[in-house]
C-alpha cells in the first residue's frame, strides 16, 4: 500500500481521471470474461464501486488515483495467476479495511463470510506490540495463518508486491531499497513455491534494478547488444530437433527464451566469471501437446532426439517427472554440447506442465479436480499449519525459520520402509528424525544413512534412505539448534530446552524465596519483577534459571531498601563502560544522515564489517543496539535480511567528501604467475597511487596466482580508479573488490 503523494507528478484533468479509472476497469471485465457466470459481473461491479468510493481522496506516490492500483492487482491476479471472480473482488478490496473507512463487517455484508476472510488476511497488522519485532515480519506471520485456510491469500499478496515492485520509481530511494529487499528475502522465494516461476523472476530483477542499478544497467545493455548473435545461433540449435519432433509425429512449440538478469547476476558471483563467460544466457524450451497418458513417454521420446543429436552432460540431467518439486513443476532439464562448443540447457514438459510452471498454484487446482490424491501443495500447507500453530518464537525468528524451512528447494528421503518425506536442502538426519515424530527427534543418538552409521548432524541428499537410532537417556541440546534447519525441529528443540530449564529452575525459586524472606520481603510478584528488571533478564524463568546455576548469586540484594513486604532496587550508577542504545535524532522527516561531514562528530557510527563500506557506495544505516548507527553497503550480502526483518531501523545515509580520512579495503586480484609480478603491482599501488598496503598475500599454484591484498583508500572513486590500472597490467586475468565477511588477514 502507498501513502498519499505530496507532489502529483502526472497531470490529469477530473474528467481524464475518470475516463482512464473507467477503462482500466473495463480491461479487468475483459480478462475475467470467460469466468464469469450469472450474477458474477454484479459483485465485480459493486466492490469496484465500493472501492472506488472508499480511495476517491488518496493518491499514489505518483500521483495518480489510488484506485488504480487495486484494479491493477485484480488483472495480476486473474492474466497473470489464473484467479477467478472471488479472488478478483478480494483484490479490489484489499486496502479498504487497512486504509478507508469500510470495515470487516460492511464486506461481510455484502460479500459474505468467505470473501471477508481473505481481505481480513491480507488486511495488515496496525500495532504490533512489541517493538522490536517486525511489523513485516508480524504481518507475513498473519498473512501465513490465513494462507494454511485459503491459499488465496497468499497469492493476492503477491500480485499485490508485483505490482508495488513495477511502481516503484516514485518512491523514496530507502522506501525502494527497503520493499527490494523484503521482495528478495521472502515474496520471490515465496512466489517460486507457489510455482509461479514468471513473477518470481521479474521480481528478482525488479528488486535487482533498485539494489544493484549499476549491474543491472550494466547486463541489460549487454543483452540488447547480443540479442541478434543470440537468436541467430538458437535458431541453428533448434533446427535438427524440430526435424525431429516433426518426423515423429509430435506437435508443439520448441523456441529459446534469455534467462532473467537476476539468474545471469547469480551465475557471475557464483562462478566468479564476466557476463562474456555466463554459458546459458538462455534456455531452450520445448513444450509438447500430448494427451496426459503419453505425457511421460513423449517428454522422454524428445530428450532421446536431442540426444542423439547433441552430448548432454550427464550431471546435470534433472527428472522431475518421475519425482515433480512440492509446488507441482514437472519437466525435464537436460545441458547439452551445442555448435561452437557452447553448452546449452534445454528444458522438455507438456502443454499442461507449462502452464502449472506459469501459474503455479492455481493451475494445480484446475488440473487437480477430480482426483482423490493429496498433493504435494497440500502436504506443504499441513506442514507450514503445524509449525505456526506451534510458534513461540518471536516474529524475527519465525521469519528466518520460515524461509529456511519452506522456501528453499526440497529433497527426497526415504525411511526404513521406503515412504518418502520431503525435506528443505539442508536438511540433517536430526530433522528427519523430527519430521518423522518429535517424541522420536529427542531421543535421536544417531542414525543409518543408507546402512552406514552417521551422526545426528550429518546432511541428506535426495534419494538418501535413513533409519534412525534413539535412546531413552538421550535429551534435546542447545548445540542442535545449529544444524537443524526445519521450523519443526528448532521449535520442538526449544520447547525441549525450556521444559528442562523449567526443571532446573524450580530449585532457583526456591534460593530467591528464601533469599526474600530472610530480608523480611513477601515471594511476590512485584519483587521478582523488580530483581528481573535489576539483572536486565527478559523474564521471571531466566531469573531463576541463572540463580539455580549460580550464574547469580542475589549478594546485591543487600543493598536493596525493603519497605513492608516490598524491596525496591537502588538507583543504578552509569558507568562509562556502560552501552546505550543510540537513536539518531533526525530534525525534518525526509533529512539525511551525512557521515563524515561536519556533523559527524556528533553522529556514533560504525563500519559493517560484513560489507567494509567506503565512502562512495551507495549505503544506508542501521541502528544497532548498543552500537549506535552501523554503515552498510547497499548490495551487502546482510542488506536484504536487516532491510526486510528490521526495516524501521534502517536511516538514510550518505557521504560527505573527506581527503582526509581512509578506510580499509581489500581486493583479490588473478592473474598469469610471472616473475616481477609481484613487484609491478606494488610499484603500481605504493609507488605510482601513493596508495597505503596494509597486508599483501600471493599464493601461486600451477601457472596462476591469486594475490589478496588489504588497503587504504579515501573513497570508491579511488579504489575503482586502482582496479581499472590494475586490470589494464599485463598477464591480470580479473581484479574484484571482496564482497564477504571480513576481509581475509
Amino acid at each position: 500500500m502507498d501513502t498519499v503523494a505530496q507532489t502529483p507528478k502526472y497531470h490529469l484533468n477530473e474528467e481524464e481521471e475518470k475516463k482512464l479509472i473507467l477503462r482500466e476497469y473495463r480491461s479487468l471485465l475483459k480478462v475475467i470474461k470467460n469466468k464469469l457466470k450469472p450474477g458474477d459481473k454484479n459483485l465485480i461491479r459493486t466492490a469496484f464501486e465500493m472501492a472506488a468510493e472508499a480511495h476517491k481522496t488518496m493518491r499514489r506516490k505518483s500521483g495518480e488515483p489510488y484506485i488504480l492500483h487495486p484494479i491493477a492487482v485484480a488483472k495480476i491476479c486473474v492474466e497473470e495467476i489464473g484467479l477467478g471472480v472471488r479472488s478478483t473482488i478480494c483484490a479490489l478490496l484489499h486496502d479498504t479495511v487497512e486504509d478507508t473507512d469500510i470495515s470487516l463487517d460492511d464486506v461481510r455484508r455484502e460479500f459474505g463470510e468467505e470473501i471477508t476472510k481473505i481481505v481480513d488476511g491480507l488486511t495488515k497488522i496496525a500495532n504490533v506490540i512489541d517493538v522490536n519485532a517486525s511489523q513485516q515480519a508480524e504481518n507475513f506471520k498473519k498473512i501465513l495463518l490465513t494462507l494454511t485456510d485459503d491459499p488465496r491469500v497468499i497469492l493476492i499478496k503477491l500480485a499485490d508486491r508485483l505490482h508495488n515492485m513495477r511502481t516503484l520509481d516514485s518512491m523514496k530511494r530507502e522506501k525502494q531499497l527497503k520493499i527490494s529487499s523484503e521482495t528478495v528475502y521472502i515474496y520471490a522465494p515465496l512466489a517460486h513455491r507457489m510455482g509461479l516461476y514468471t513473477i518470481k523472476t521479474e521480481m528478482e530483477d525488479l528488486a535487482m534494478k533498485y539494489m544493484e542499478p549499476d549491474v543491472y544497467k550494466d547486463i541489460a545493455r549487454k543483452l540488447a547488444e547480443t540479442k541478434k548473435e543470440r537468436t541467430k545461433y538458437i535458431n541453428e540449435f533448434i533446427k535438427p530437433i524440430k526435424d525431429k519432433i516433426v518426423k515423429a509425429n509430435l506437435e508443439g512449440d520448441i523456441y529459446g527464451r534469455p534467462k532473467s538478469i537476476h539468474s545471469i547476476w547469480n551465475k557471475m558471483k557464483k562462478k566468479g566469471v564476466e557476463f562474456e563467460e555466463v554459458y546459458d544466457l538462455f534456455a531452450i524450451r520445448v513444450i509438447l501437446d500430448s494427451p496426459p497418458e503419453r505425457e511421460k513417454e513423449d517428454c522422454w521420446k524428445v530428450y532421446s532426439m536431442i540426444t542423439d543429436e547433441y552430448n548432454p552432460s550427464p550431471e546435470r540431467l534433472r527428472d522431475w517427472l518421475s519425482n515433480p518439486k512440492a509446488n507441482g513443476y514437472e519437466a525435464l532439464h537436460t545441458t547439452v554440447m551445442g555448435p561452437q562448443g557452447k553448452w546449452v540447457e534445454v528444458q522438455i514438459r507438456t502443454r499442461r506442465m507449462n502452464e502449472i510452471a506459469e501459474k503455479g498454484l492455481a493451475a494445480h487446482w484446475k488440473y487437480k479436480e477430480g482426483t482423490s490424491d493429496e498433493s504435494r501443495f497440500d502436504k506443504w500447507f499441513h506442514q507450514i499449519r503445524e509449525v505456526i500453530h506451534n510458534q513461540e518464537t518471536d516474529s524475527i525468528d519465525f521469519l528466518q525459520d520460515f524461509k529456511t524451512s519452506f522456501l528453499t528447494e526440497e529433497i527426497y528421503v526415504y525411511t526404513p520402509k521406503g515412504d518418502v518425506k520431503m525435506l528443505p536442502v539442508g536438511s540433517t538426519a536430526l530433522d528427519f528424525a523430527f519430521a518423522i515424530h518429535s517424541a522420536i527427534g529427542v531421543k535421536t543418538i544417531g542414525a543409518k544413512v543408507n546402512h552406514k552409521l552417521v551422526p545426528i548432524s550429518h546432511k541428506l541428499h535426495s534419494g538418501d534412505q535413513v533409519e534412525i537410532i534413539t535412546s531413552n537417556k538421550q535429551k534435546a541440546s542447545e548445540d542442535w539448534l545449529g544444524f537443524v534447519v526445519t521450523s519443526k525441529a528448532k521449535g520442538r528443540i526449544r520447547d525441549s530446552l525450556k521444559e528442562e530449564k523449567r526443571k532446573v529452575s524450580d530449585e532457583g525459586r526456591y534460593t530467591v524465596q528464601r533469599k526474600l524472606e530472610g530480608l523480611g520481603a513477601a515471594m511476590s510478584q512485584h519483587n521478582i519483577d523488580e530483581l528481573v528488571h535489576w539483572y536486565k533478564l527478559p523474564s521471571n524463568l531466566d531469573l531463576f534459571y541463572q540463580v539455580a546455576i549460580k550464574n547469580i548469586d542475589l549478594k546485591e540484594l543487600k543493598d536493596f531498601k525493603v519497605i513492608g513486604d516490598r524491596i525496591e532496587a537502588p538507583k543504578p550508577v552509569k558507568h562509562v563502560t556502560e552501552k546505550h542504545e543510540f537513536i539518531p535524532h533526525i530534525g525534518k522527516k525526509d533529512a539525511e544522515l551525512i557521515i563524515f561531514g561536519e556533523s559527524s562528530d556528533k553522529i556514533v557510527y560504525n563500519l559493517a564489517k560484513c560489507c567494509n563500506p567506503i565512502p562512495g557506495d551507495d549505503v544506508f544505516g542501521f541502528v544497532t543496539t548498543g552500537k549506535g548507527l552501523t554503515i552498510h553497503r547497499s548490495n551487502c550480502p546482510n542488506a536484504a535480511k536487516l532491510l526486510a526483518s528490521y526495516g524501521h531501523r534502517v536511516v538514510k545515509t550518505k557521504w560527505a567528501k573527506n581527503k582526509e580520512i581512509s578506510f580499509l579495503t581489500g581486493i583479490k586480484i588473478v592473474g598469469m604467475d610471472d616473475v616481477g609480478v609481484v613487484s609491478k603491482i606494488t610499484n603500481l599501488i605504493s609507488g605510482d597511487l601513493k596508495i597505503n598496503i596494509s597486508a599483501l598475500t600471493i599464493e601461486a599454484k600451477e601457472g596462476l596466482f591469486e594475490g589478496n591484498i588489504k588497503l587504504y583508500v579515501h573513497d570508491k572513486e579511488e579504489l575503482d580508479n586502482l582496479v581499472q590500472k590494475l586490470l589494464a597490467l599485463p598477464g591480470i586475468e580479473s581484479v574484484e573488490r571482496y564482497d564477504m565477511e571480513d576481509i581475509p588477514s
